[in-house]
């Protein structure tokens, strides 16, 4: 793996699948680069590069939001069904 410091920031250049990125970066945000996908316009990562693993959701989605070739995910697959929202502490006593 190639690894080099750009201003201040360590960037890693080697690609890994994505099952290789969920098990090297667990329960955690990365900002991925030079993204594989599943099918053309897919939402499935196949294979990239993680560029970030230092930065918070909110600092990875404002670099992506801005322009930067950064991809955000969590490496976590999702627990509860899509559209299911868990709330703790809600409701009369």
């Amino acid at each position: 793996m190639c690894e080099c410091f750009a201003k201040g920031e360590l960037v890693m250049e080697k690609r890994m699948t994505w099952k290789e990125i969920q098990e090297t970066y667990p329960d955690q945000w990365v900002g991925l680069s030079k993204v594989e996908w599943d099918k053309p316009g897919g939402a499935n990562v196949v294979s990239a590069v993680v560029k970030y693993t230092d930065k918070t959701a909110d600092e990875l989605y404002d670099m992506q939001i801005s322009g930067r070739d950064i991809y955000t995910t969590y490496t976590t697959p999702q627990t509860f069904p899509y559209g299911q929202v868990l709330i703790w502490g809600c409701g009369e006593e």
